[in-house]
Formats: C-alpha cells, structure tokens, sequence
C-alpha cells in the first residue's frame, strides 16, 4: 500500500502561483511514476502531469504545458506541481496518484494508488 496526501492548495488569483505537493508513505515512493490528474465541478477527471520513477522524464496535458512544472524529491519521498500563470480554468481539485505503469500514464485506470485530493481556486 502507498498512501498519499496532497497539499498547498488555496485560493489565488489569475496570473498567481501555487505549489503543490504530495507525500508518499508505505511502500518504496522510487517504485512509482508519478501522476497529478485534476477535476472540476461537473467535469470529468482529467490528466495534468507525470513523471517517471527517477525523474528524468515528464509529460504534460497541453493545456497546462508550458505553465506547469512537475517534479519529485525521492529522498523526500514528494512529488511537487508547481503552477504559474493560473487561470480560472484551473479550478479544480488536484489529485496526485501512483503507478507501476508507464505506457499510458493519461488515464486514470492506470493508476493504482490516489490522495485524497486538494482544492485549488482561481478568480478572476
């Protein structure tokens, strides 16, 4: 079992920052590629970002690249989503998840282990 507990999120408004991040407990965290998928209110869940298990290669949802940054401390055993450029859409509440795969790292299923999730808002 891996647990996960994600924070830093809050209210800002568009253009601000935010930091997110998720702690991993249990089992080895450098076993996992790392998800961050997020859900608005009447929306489906949707992929932001990954990362592989050492780092060393990351994926993005187009509507985020460039403004997003993922990343991950395994010493630490956190993965982190650093957000700029906020825009209202962003609103959502964050997810971080965990998974051995790394072929289809866009879809949920993928994933085998989820936090609880943390509410992120941008007003405009």
């Amino acid at each position: 079992q891996v647990q996960l507990v994600e924070s830093g999120g809050g209210l800002v408004q568009a253009g601000g920052s935010l930091r997110l991040s998720c702690a991993a407990s249990g089992r080895t965290f450098s076993n996992y590629n790392m998800g961050w998928f997020r859900q608005a209110p009447g929306k489906e869940r949707e992929f932001v970002a990954f990362i592989t298990r050492g780092g060393s290669s990351t994926r993005y949802a187009d509507s985020v690249k460039g403004r997003f940054t993922i990343s991950r401390d395994n010493a630490k055993n956190t993965v982190y989503l650093q957000m700029n450029s906020l825009k209202p859409e962003d609103t959502a509440v964050y997810y971080c998840a965990a998974s051995v795969r790394s072929g289809t790292y866009y879809i949920g299923a993928s994933y085998d282990y989820w936090g609880q999730g943390t509410q992120v808002t941008v007003s405009s």
